[in-house]
C-alpha cells in the first residue's frame, strides 16, 4: 500500500501529541462550508444529478464531464480501459498513477519532467500531473495539447492530472477534452478543501467517459456529496475569494522558507523543495506536533501545506527556527 499525506493516526501513534498541526496534505485548510442537506440526499440511490454535471463542466469549462469518487477512482480504473501499452508517468509526481498503470499488463516506466518530450515520441500513453505533485512544477497548456495530439495520431492518450488546478485555471486543457485521446482529473478535494466527499471529474471525449462508466457501475457518487459540490461549484464569491486567500497564503508560505534558508517551489497550496537531511527535517518537525509530507523516492524532499490558523503560522515558524539554529 502506497503512502500518503493526511495519515494522522500514524503520527499520534509513533509521535503520541494530541495537538497536530496537518501541513502534510496540500488540501485548503478552510473548506468550503458545506450546506444543510435535503433529507432526500440521505434516504435515495443517488442517481445522477444532471444540474450538478453541468455546473462542472462550467466551472472547469470542459465540454465533457464524469463525476467519480475522487480522482483516485478514475486512476485505477482507466488503465482497464486499454490494451497493454507502453506508458511514462512524469516523475515525481503522484505515486498512484505509476502504481496503477504498472498492472494490467502494460509496461510502464517514470520519466522526469524535463525528458518528456522524448517520451512522447515511444510511449502509448504519457501521465503529466500539472501541477506536478509534489513540486508544484508545470508544463505550459500548448506543449501538452501539442502531445496530445501527437498521441491520439497514434491511437495513444495524453493524462493530464489537474487535481491542484484551481488556482491555475488559466493553464488547464481541460476546455480541449472533446478531441480524442486527451482525459483531464479534476479533483473537489483540493481546492474547495472536501477531500471528505470522495468527489471528483474526469473531462474526455464522449466516447472514453461511456466506457469509464460502465467500468465504475453505479451510484457512485453519494448523494450528500452531489448536493454539497452543487454549492460549492456555483458558490462564485466563495471562489473568488478563496482564490485570493490561497494566494497570500502560498506567498505567505514561500517567504517564511526563505526567511529560513529553504528554496522551495510549488502552488497556492503547498510548497516543496529538495531537503538533504529530508528524515532529520520531518523528524524534527513531527516531535513538535507539526504533520508535514516525506518523500524519499523519486523527489527526495518535504513538501508543506497550509498551516489553518494564526497559531499555527506561529508554531512553524517556531519550529523552523529551532531547525535553522540546531
Amino acid at each position: 500500500m502506497l503512502e500518503h499525506g493526511g495519515n494522522l493516526r500514524d503520527a499520534a501513534k509513533r509521535f503520541g501529541r494530541d495537538d497536530w498541526i496537518d501541513l502534510s496534505t496540500g488540501i485548503n485548510p478552510h473548506w468550503y462550508p458545506a450546506p444543510a442537506l435535503d433529507g432526500k440526499a440521505w434516504h435515495r440511490l443517488p442517481e445522477p444529478d444532471p444540474a450538478l454535471l453541468t455546473a462542472a463542466q462550467a466551472f472547469y469549462g470542459a465540454p465533457h464531464m464524469l463525476p467519480v469518487a475522487g480522482t483516485q477512482a478514475a486512476i485505477q480504473a482507466l488503465p482497464r480501459l486499454r490494451k497493454p501499452s507502453r506508458v511514462t508517468v512524469s516523475a515525481p509526481s503522484y505515486a498512484e498513477h505509476a502504481h496503477h498503470w504498472a498492472g494490467h499488463g502494460h509496461t510502464m516506466t517514470l520519466t522526469p519532467y524535463g525528458q518528456l518530450e522524448q517520451a512522447v515520441a515511444h510511449n502509448d500513453v504519457v501521465v503529466v500531473v500539472n501541477p506536478n505533485n509534489p513540486t508544484g512544477a508545470i508544463v505550459p497548456a500548448a506543449q501538452l495539447l501539442q502531445w496530445a495530439d501527437q498521441l491520439a495520431a497514434r491511437g495513444g492518450w495524453l493524462v493530464v492530472d489537474e487535481a491542484f488546478g484551481d488556482t491555475a485555471q488559466h493553464n488547464s486543457v481541460a476546455a480541449h477534452t472533446a478531441r480524442p485521446g486527451l482525459i483531464v482529473l479534476r479533483s473537489v478535494g483540493k481546492f474547495f478543501g472536501l477531500a471528505g466527499i470522495r468527489l471528483g471529474f474526469v473531462a474526455a471525449c464522449s466516447d472514453l467517459l461511456r466506457e469509464l462508466a460502465d467500468q465504475l457501475g453505479p451510484w457512485t457518487i453519494s448523494g450528500p456529496a452531489q448536493q454539497i459540490a452543487l454549492s460549492a461549484l456555483t458558490d462564485r464569491a466563495w471562489q473568488t475569494s478563496t482564490r485570493t486567500q490561497l494566494q497570500a497564503s502560498g506567498e505567505r508560505l514561500h517567504t517564511l522558507l526563505a526567511g529560513h534558508g529553504i528554496t522551495s517551489s510549488g502552488t497556492p497550496l503547498f510548497q516543496w523543495w529538495a531537503e538533504p537531511q529530508a528524515e532529520q527535517f520531518w523528524q524534527h518537525m513531527a516531535e513538535r506536533g507539526i504533520w508535514v509530507r516525506l518523500f524519499t523516492q523519486a523527489a527526495r524532499g518535504i513538501r508543506l501545506g497550509l498551516p489553518p490558523d494564526e497559531a499555527s503560522w506561529q508554531r512553524l515558524h517556531t519550529a523552523l527556527t529551532q531547525w535553522t539554529n540546531k
